[in-house]
């Protein structure tokens, strides 16, 4: 797994699709090392903080190699971090990734803690108001990493995997349930029994639960 770019910036207003949005989404790789702390980057924010940020979205993560994909789809040369992502990286990716994984980065420790949920500045920021349903039908969602400890990371930092969850809940599974079947009842109750999922998403799967009991 490495570690193609590291990327932050803080919230300002841009103008999407003829409309200002105060945000974070537009960042920009770094070279320097960084000090990664229970929030997140130093120098890196988000916008919204209703959706964005917190402790159990520290980091958000995407997979370089899902870049091709969107270019053919959005017809663009996508920039960098084209989805407000904090690490651009290879060899990492929603089907090999599961909630609970616990990875060394750089000198800190990170844990996966729920995929990324595509957003309307996303959609915004590309001016397809498809973007949102593109993104989770793709599957090609990334994910979050909360800080366990925490280090400095740069570029070419190490990062490797440390202890992988037993549960073996994938986040392709879990943006699955979520997304497509979300009437699964027991699919819906293996995401929920993995302990290091986020609060919100926690709140989200409950939710379903309570639709099943209904039915």
């Amino acid at each position: 797994m490495i570690i193609g770019s590291l990327n932050i910036g803080l919230p300002k207003k841009e103008v999407f699709s003829g409309k200002e949005i105060l945000t974070g989404i537009c960042k920009s790789p770094v070279s320097k090392p960084l000090r990664l702390k229970k929030p997140g980057f130093e120098g890196d924010g988000v916008g919204d903080l209703r959706y964005h940020g917190g402790a159990d979205k520290a980091v958000c993560v995407y997979s370089k190699e899902h870049y091709p994909y969107w270019e053919e789809v959005l017809g663009i040369q996508l920039p960098p971090a084209a989805f407000g992502e904090n690490l651009t990286v290879s060899g990492l990716h929603e089907e090999g990734i599961c909630i609970g994984d616990v990875f060394q980065l750089g000198t800190a420790i990170v844990q996966v803690s729920q995929p990324r949920q595509p957003c309307k500045t996303l959609a915004a920021r590309y001016d397809r108001s498809d973007m949102i349903r593109l993104v989770r039908d793709s599957g090609r969602t990334g994910f979050y990493f909360r800080v366990i400890t925490e280090g400095i990371v740069e570029k070419g930092s190490p990062f490797v995997l440390k202890e992988r969850d037993p549960r073996g809940i994938t986040v392709a599974f879990a943006n699955h349930i979520y997304h497509h079947d979300n009437r699964n009842c027991e699919g819906i109750r293996m995401v929920l029994a993995v302990p290091a999922l986020s609060e919100s998403w926690q709140r989200s799967f409950h939710a379903l639960i309570e639709k099943c009991k209904q039915e």
